[in-house]
């Protein structure tokens, strides 16, 4: 049973950390740039071995909520620490490399309040190591719907955010690859959900070497695979045709929905 205290308003900032000191500073800062300022920044660092815990502990805001992990337990574990200590009505998610435009919060929150949406992303651009764009638009279809998600996962994490009032507390399976894409299940398994996608570009995702995207092709059908059978609970037959399902339409995704600018 969810009893956790939700606050009118406010909006909970998840970010899990591991050794993006390089980083951790920019994205900080673009959350307190924020044109909407009604929120909280929950940091839960995965016993990093940088600097991260003096980058973060140089920014004096209350609103920084930092936390840390006893032992290295994979983003899946990070997360849902993170999700459990949040209060915010709306949940909002940043790792600690990305970045937001100072607008994000406001002009999402407005579409969503003004369509009574509870469930929405946006289009984002890719950046390099440096924070220099590489000319990547990503957009996606204007309604997400449950078939749709189980096809491709068509939400940048880095912009989505939902209403903690109408999905509860959400808590994924420890799976190490995929994880941002299992909460997305989760929140798909509550009748009727649909995300609708708001048309600006409010976000700016880090492309790194170390990023999945530079995986082989059988490492990427594995953890599609892992997330189907182990985290969604599909029977081994079903999880593989979800698998290559999206192995599919992930080429679908690059040819329609993201652009050289």
């Amino acid at each position: 049973m969810d009893n956790r205290e939700i606050i009118d308003g406010l909006v909970s900032v998840i970010m899990p950390s591991w050794n993006t000191g390089r980083y951790i500073a920019e994205s900080i800062q673009s959350v307190i740039n924020q044109t909407y300022q009604n929120w909280e920044l929950i940091i839960v660092d995965d016993c990093s071995t940088d600097n991260t815990n003096d980058v973060v502990n140089s920014f004096k805001d209350n609103r920084i909520k930092y936390y840390h992990n006893s032992s290295n337990s994979g983003a899946a574990i990070t997360r849902n620490r993170a999700l459990r200590e949040a209060k915010g009505e709306w949940i909002a998610f940043l790792d600690s490399d990305d970045l937001w435009m100072p607008e994000k919060l406001e002009h999402q929150l407005k579409f969503m309040k003004e369509n009574g949406y509870v469930l929405s992303f946006t289009e984002y651009e890719k950046i390099n190591e440096e924070s220099a764009p590489i000319n990547v638009y990503v957009t996606g279809p204007r309604v997400v719907s449950k078939r749709r998600i189980y096809n491709y996962d068509y939400i940048g994490q880095l912009t989505m955010i939902y209403n903690a009032k109408e999905f509860g507390l959400i808590q994924i399976k420890d799976i190490k690859k995929n994880n941002d894409y299992a909460i997305r299940l989760q929140l798909y398994q509550k009748p009727g959900t649909c995300a609708y996608l708001l048309n600006e570009n409010l976000a700016k995702y880090r492309v790194r070497k170390v990023s999945i995207s530079h995986d082989k092709f059988r490492k990427k059908f594995k953890s599609h695979y892992d997330l189907f059978h182990q985290c969604d609970e599909r029977p081994a037959v079903v999880a593989i045709w979800y698998a290559c399902w999206n192995m599919f339409f992930g080429i679908l995704k690059k040819r329609n929905y993201e652009k050289r600018t």
